[in-house]
């Protein structure tokens, strides 16, 4: 059913070519792997396109994987120290135009440094570095400007914005070794990812983030999440993977996934309760952040097929969405109760009651 409803026709761009479209087997399982979905895409230069694939902007998942940590640190900043809605608007924004850079960044020099493996994979060996669209010193000079890039944006931030920054660059320079020595190479991407959250904090202003239980809590529910949800990615590859060496949570685990994936679940839920409550969070934080991300994550874990690599992408592609907006939403909704609303009417006893 779920193969039915988001399967479509499918681009490749063959090196100097706009991609051909391709009926068949193409499936959405492959678009990181250097397909595209037809689109926008197509209406850019066709010299632009390998760069759109290497940059995993077609779709925008990896993206919004990237800025979702962020806006959870701002949503918590703006919910517990009360910062006014057009701080909060203007963070986000310059939060989101540097994680569009980061997201290139990261992803080009992911794809530099696997180039030798992504060769071998199936999915993978129409990446545009092994296919020849992309030679490895484009991508060199494209992850540096793109990461020069990012840093711009944090000339509009508070300076110990940049300082909370550090830990995830090294992560992030790190990750694509994780593979060649580690078996848990989505824990040192959830490090990565979820990092956001405490950078998110410190552009809104809180000081020395790391600190903060309630902010640490939050880090690790999101830590979890990204686990549940790149383990299932990492299944689309996992025959692979295994035949050549590289190693990942999927590999470890082979086949006995789903009891580890529940329990990361329960992890999440744990700790955005642990996190809400030393917050002194009210109910729509438990309702929507708790509530909605926790039923939103099980379902994926217990309705996903993880011998079927269809069922793996679009799992990973959609079912990561609503929890990431769910966690935000009832953060978001907090400061609407608390913060946002004018005094004169926060003072009504109906909302008082609400």
């Amino acid at each position: 059913m779920h193969g039915q409803l988001f399967r479509r026709k499918l681009v490749i761009d063959q090196g100097c070519k706009r991609g051909g479209l391709h009926t068949g087997g193409e499936t959405l399982s492959q678009q990181y792997g250097g397909i595209h979905a037809r689109g926008w895409v197509d209406r850019l230069p066709a010299s632009w396109v390998p760069y759109i694939q290497l940059s995993r902007l077609s779709p925008p998942a990896a993206l919004l994987l990237i800025y979702f940590p962020h806006l959870f640190g701002v949503a918590h900043a703006a919910s517990v120290y009360r910062r006014p809605l057009r701080q909060v608007a203007y963070v986000s924004l310059v939060l989101l135009g540097g994680s569009f850079f980061c997201n290139n960044a990261s992803h080009a020099w992911n794809d530099l440094v696997d180039a030798s493996i992504d060769r071998l994979v199936s999915r993978t060996k129409t990446r545009p570095i092994p296919r020849g669209a992309i030679t490895r010193r484009a991508a060199f000079l494209f992850t540096i400007t793109q990461a020069l890039g990012a840093a711009a944006f944090l000339l509009f931030l508070p300076k110990d914005t940049a300082i909370a920054t550090v830990p995830n660059i090294v992560a992030t320079t790190y990750y694509p070794y994780a593979k060649r020595h580690t078996h848990l190479p989505q824990i040192v991407l959830g490090f990565c990812l979820s990092w956001g959250i405490l950078v998110g904090s410190s552009a809104l202003g809180v000081d020395a983030p790391w600190r903060d239980p309630a902010i640490l809590y939050l880090f690790v529910a999101s830590l979890s999440w990204v686990v549940i949800f790149d383990t299932i990615y990492a299944h689309q590859d996992v025959d692979d993977d295994r035949r050549h060496g590289v190693k990942s949570m999927a590999v470890l685990l082979q086949g006995r996934a789903k009891p580890l994936l529940l329990s990361l679940c329960l992890c999440m839920s744990l700790s955005l309760l642990l996190s809400g409550y030393l917050a002194h969070m009210g109910i729509l934080y438990f309702v929507i952040t708790v509530g909605v991300s926790t039923w939103s994550v099980v379902t994926m874990v217990v309705k996903v097929d993880l011998k079927d690599p269809v069922s793996c992408w679009l799992w990973f592609s959609q079912g990561f969405l609503l929890a990431g907006f769910a966690i935000v939403s009832g953060l978001l909704l907090e400061c609407a109760g608390q913060g946002w609303i004018p005094v004169s009417i926060r003072r009504n006893p109906f909302i008082e009651s609400i």
